[in-house]
């Protein structure tokens, strides 16, 4: 067993337990999927059954109790096999990382036990219309009324919302207080006032749907994570995992990359000789894999630190960013390297390529993460 540093046996060996699944039961519908609009929601079942929708949570609240290393590994399997299948996952965990962050155990007990068997889907709603990159400026409101909160506002782009079974919302509870005025709740889907529009028809991972949610809902107080205030600050603790989970999206794309132009260039041949001979294609080739390995190597030490309980969020950014922008690289190289066949929908490599643009956007695009890690570094 070829263990990167930073992985144990046990963790290889669920990664690729969960390999061989997503290899069988993924990889073969992954084109279906993007051609069709076809919602992986629809193996939430399956993956309830192998514990991936719970790799994030400790075996306390029914989740699996694998090391962060475990489900990062696990996570680029699945991405490697069908990105909108580990996108939509890694919507789901946002969700329950909400809840395990910031909750106290009654909300743990009541969402996450389900969830962490696919019983229960999750959706993360805190981007808005005018409230992307910069959560301060949100506008949608938590306002106390009765024995509970009424929620006012609009949430876009919020993946899995339609299917969702709950929707973990971040609100404005005191709007004069900047970002110590947000707070959180739990809105079940089929509260009243709780409308989702279509999903949008985007340009990859078109199987993982995102939506715009307008709310004019009542949620009961017990719903609340954690205090009042507290909203901000969950967030950004759930930011700095799911920076990861996207960084290991952009690995198992990579790696599904990398592995297409090996095959094509050992049996393409221009002018009688094979292109795995062409010295131009042996330095894309070395280019793509040098910077593949350096995003696993980010992505690892980013893990490090927060398995040692120490502070990552600088390293998550790095990780993300580097591993964001990585993918870019290697799924446009590979296209290059295929020529015309490579724009064709026959072969799965222009899909890569849409697939790979988000990963730059979303759990704060490439810009946000160059400020994060600027500010961190000047903080020290």
């Amino acid at each position: 067993m070829n263990l990167r540093l930073g992985v144990t046996a046990e963790d290889q060996e669920f990664a690729d337990a969960v390999a061989r699944f997503a290899q069988t039961e993924l990889q073969p519908h992954a084109a279906q999927v993007d051609a069709g609009e076809i919602s992986t929601v629809r193996y939430v079942p399956a993956l309830g059954e192998m514990g991936i929708m719970g790799m994030n949570l400790p075996d306390t609240w029914g989740g699996t109790g694998v090391t962060p290393v475990a489900m990062i590994l696990s996570l680029a399997e699945i991405a490697r096999a069908c990105t909108s299948t580990a996108s939509m996952i890694g919507a789901h965990y946002l969700a329950t990382d909400s809840i395990l962050i910031g909750g106290d155990d009654a909300l743990r007990a009541r969402y996450l036990p389900d969830a962490a068997q696919g019983k229960r889907l999750g959706a993360f709603a805190l981007t808005e219309p005018h409230a992307g990159s910069n959560p301060v400026d949100m506008t949608t409101r938590a306002i106390r009324e009765g024995n509970g909160y009424r929620l006012q506002g609009t949430k876009h782009f919020i993946s899995n919302a339609d299917e969702a079974d709950f929707i973990v919302v971040y609100a404005k509870t005191n709007p004069a207080a900047a970002h110590r005025g947000i707070s959180a709740f739990v809105v079940d889907r089929n509260t009243a006032g709780v409308t989702v529009a279509a999903h949008e028809k985007t340009m990859g991972i078109r199987g993982g749907y995102a939506h715009e949610v307008s709310l004019d809902c009542v949620v009961p107080l017990e719903n609340r994570i954690g205090d009042e205030g507290s909203g901000f600050r969950t967030a950004m603790k759930v930011l700095d995992n799911s920076r990861l989970d996207v960084a290991a999206n952009c690995l198992g794309l990579s790696e599904a990359a990398l592995a297409a132009a090996l095959d094509w260039v050992r049996q393409r041949k221009v002018g009688g000789e094979l292109l795995a001979g062409k010295q131009g294609i042996q330095w894309m080739l070395a280019d793509m894999k040098v910077r593949l390995e350096a995003a696993w190597a980010l992505t690892l030490q980013a893990l490090a630190k927060r398995m040692a309980g120490q502070s990552f969020t600088q390293e998550s950014s790095i990780a993300k960013l580097y591993a964001s922008e990585a993918a870019d690289f290697i799924t446009d190289r590979t296209l290059q390297i295929h020529g015309g066949y490579g724009f064709t929908r026959d072969l799965p490599l222009e899909r890569y390529v849409r697939d790979a643009r988000i990963m730059r956007i979303y759990e704060g695009s490439s810009e946000i993460q160059r400020t994060v890690i600027a500010r961190t570094l000047l903080k020290d």
